[in-house]
């Protein structure tokens, strides 16, 4: 059902929770696991969505250490660095890796409706070629 999972990482607590379900999914349906990490790029004058993803080293750390939690597990996780805005980017490499799912975890900042805009998990739901698993 799924050959290739997209798994899109940053630094917070439910991209770690999610990753649990990643591992589920790919050893279920042996499936080929591409982990991105994107790094924001910000024009003048606007703020981060993600502050800390900002700096190439953050997210090439990230990637390795996301590299090498699956290798604990028996999987073996292709990585993608690209910069830009996450959820554009996220959706144009599922696009061209073909991905049948997306899977991210949620902060929950798009719940409200102020907030709905500046989720990268929403923006992704509206966007993506594939389906989405969201871990709250």
């Amino acid at each position: 059902m799924f050959k290739t999972v997209l798994f899109p990482v940053d630094r917070s607590r439910e991209a770690r929770e999610a990753a649990e379900k990643v591992i589920n999914i790919v050893k279920t349906y042996q499936a080929r696991l591409v982990v991105i990490s994107v790094r924001e790029v910000v024009s003048e004058g606007q703020e981060a969505f993600h502050p800390e993803m900002t700096s190439e080293q953050t997210v090439t750390q990230l990637l390795e250490e996301a590299k090498a939690l699956f290798a604990g597990q028996g999987i073996e996780a292709e990585t993608i660095q690209r910069e830009g805005h996450p959820a554009f980017t996220i959706c144009d490499v599922a696009d061209e890796i073909n991905a049948d799912l997306i899977v991210i975890g949620c902060r929950g900042t798009g719940l409200s409706e102020e907030g709905a805009t500046d989720s990268v998990s929403n923006r992704i739901i509206n966007l993506s070629p594939c389906p989405i698993l969201v871990v709250p």
